[in-house]
């Protein structure tokens, strides 16, 4: 929604910094929640939690390093985490953490049914005031990324009210939160990282045109951009293109329409899309370089799975793209023809048609649908888009095909996307996906004894040489592109060095901000 003019005075107003506040940090970068800041229902999960620490944190390159901990290994059985805690840090409400704050925050999450997804977790237990064991119930490697993304909460006063009065032992504590228009928020004075070159810092919140606004007249210092805006910094400030792993794609249906339905009465299976043929097709028929020109305006990458480049992806499970011809054949090999000559296949009296739904406020994959849905139709499949609220998606996503993204800084997510156990769980397995050999090759890879020797097994899930959940095998996805994140940012800004981003839910832009320093007198 665009913002009236006077909302946007009213941005304007809150955004620009007195003198007396002229260390402040104004940004126009999105991601507010709609939940709150409340880290066990998912804050956090893909950028920085902003108020609280995590036990360990990912650095530029993605290593793990310690924040909370000090010390961590996991047992030889591979189901016990043990960490030793540093003994100075403090809640931004001057109470001192401990143990039983690691503890409460893990266990509460593990049962919370939030972003977090700690449904692994037996039971986490202090041993002393400032060590910690978690026991999990099956061996998990990833679990080691839950260490990086959730943030710990306070045993004593964590309650209904948190997620909108959060108190944690991050850089920052909360000033004000005007839901919709600005949350303000000031370094935390006990926090153990060190100094922070910001008084304040203000997120300004509505509408991209809104935020633009706000960088043209100086009173924001880093704004985030659409892509079509990428490469128009207005004067004092300059382009910043971010590299992702925030990607694209079609989600199949997977079933066949039985009358199924979920507990919710939402329909599973789609006869169309339950046809291999078809999905496979999809996949060779996609021009993903012209997609990236036209809804990325050439900010981004052709996709082909669901961790591009990544240590865990396999190329090898991909197949050639933007090839119709191909597509055509192996539609043809597959008995979908054009018998009434309307240039749409059928099988057996079956249209090849199914619906392509995308969040009508969501441009991006507004435009991806558009071209997929023109460029299928020259192959004789009719993808029909189609926008709705996420709540019309959501009664439709298990039996047509939806535009999804998705996009981690560990491997998890392809166990939630592809793993038979979470077939319409929330957005992860929509399709209702389950391959028996690729749930014992990410059985495997979680049971591995470290990341490294998990590798062979995450990649042998897309694709072992005679099955897999990627385009050559079972075709689960179509992907179609991957994200960069844009932003306009003041030359007087230094950010350091940055990370991949995850998918853009979040701040994910602000992972070290703490560590942002002015070079401007």
């Amino acid at each position: 929604m665009i913002r009236s003019l006077p909302a946007l005075a009213l941005a304007l107003s809150l955004a620009v910094p007195s003198q007396a506040d002229a260390r402040a940090l104004v940004l126009a970068i999105g991601g507010e929640p709609d939940g709150g800041f409340d880290p066990i229902m998912g804050w956090g999960h893909y950028g920085s939690p902003l108020f609280q620490s995590t036990l360990l944190r990912y650095d530029a390159k993605l290593e793990l390093i310690g924040d909370l901990a000090t010390n961590w290994e996991l047992s030889e059985d591979r189901l016990v985490w043990r960490l030793s805690l540093r003994d100075d840090a403090v809640f931004s409400d001057g109470r001192p953490l401990t143990a039983e704050d690691v503890v409460f925050t893990y266990n509460t999450a593990r049962t919370a049914g939030g972003l977090a997804d700690l449904r692994v977790l037996r039971e986490a237990r202090a041993i002393d005031a400032t060590t910690v064991e978690l026991a999990l119930t099956e061996p998990r490697i990833t679990f080691a990324a839950r260490l990086a993304t959730l943030g710990i909460v306070p045993a004593g006063s964590y309650g209904a009210e948190y997620a909108r009065h959060p108190v944690g032992s991050g850089p920052f504590r909360m000033v004000e939160w005007r839901e919709g228009e600005q949350l303000v928020v000031e370094p935390n004075p006990h926090w153990h990282g060190g100094e922070i070159a910001f008084e304040r810092v203000s997120f300004v919140f509505g509408s991209e045109e809104a935020g633009q606004a706000l960088a043209r007249t100086g009173a924001a210092d880093l704004v985030a951009v659409p892509p079509s805006m990428a490469d128009r910094a207005p004067p004092g400030m300059e382009d910043l293109h971010v590299d992702s792993v925030d990607n694209r794609g079609l989600a199949f249906p997977m079933l066949p329409s039985t009358g199924r339905t979920t507990d919710a009465g939402a329909a599973i299976g789609n006869d169309v899309t339950a046809d291999r043929a078809i999905r496979v097709a999809v996949n060779q028929a996609l021009d993903r370089d012209a997609l990236v020109a036209l809804a990325l305006d050439g900010h981004g990458r052709p996709a082909m799975g669901p961790a591009d480049g990544l240590p865990w992806d396999n190329p090898e499970a991909a197949i050639p793209g933007n090839d119709p011809a191909a597509a055509m054949d192996t539609l043809d090999a597959a008995g979908w023809t054009d018998e009434d000559g309307d240039g749409i296949r059928e099988k057996d009296g079956l249209r090849a048609a199914f619906q392509l739904l995308y969040p009508a406020s969501d441009s991006t994959r507004q435009a991806l649908a558009l071209g997929a849905s023109e460029q299928l139709r020259g192959i004789g499949i009719d993808a029909r888009p189609t926008g709705g609220s996420w709540d019309e998606i959501g009664a439709l996503m298990h039996s047509q095909v939806v535009v999804l993204g998705w996009g981690a800084h560990d491997p998890s997510e392809i166990y939630f996307l592809h793993h038979g156990n979470y077939s319409g769980v929330d957005y992860y397995n929509t399709g209702h996906y389950a391959n028996p050999a690729v749930d014992a090759h990410l059985e495997a890879a979680e049971a591995a004894s470290g990341v490294d020797a998990s590798l062979a097994r995450w990649k042998a899930a897309a694709w072992d040489g005679e099955t897999g959940f990627g385009p050559r095998g079972d075709a689960a996805w179509a992907w179609m592109v991957n994200l960069e994140h844009s932003y306009w940012v003041s030359e007087c800004l230094d950010l350091g060095a940055l990370q991949v981003h995850p998918h853009g839910h979040g701040f994910p832009i602000t992972h070290d901000l703490a560590s942002w320093r002015w070079t401007c007198e």
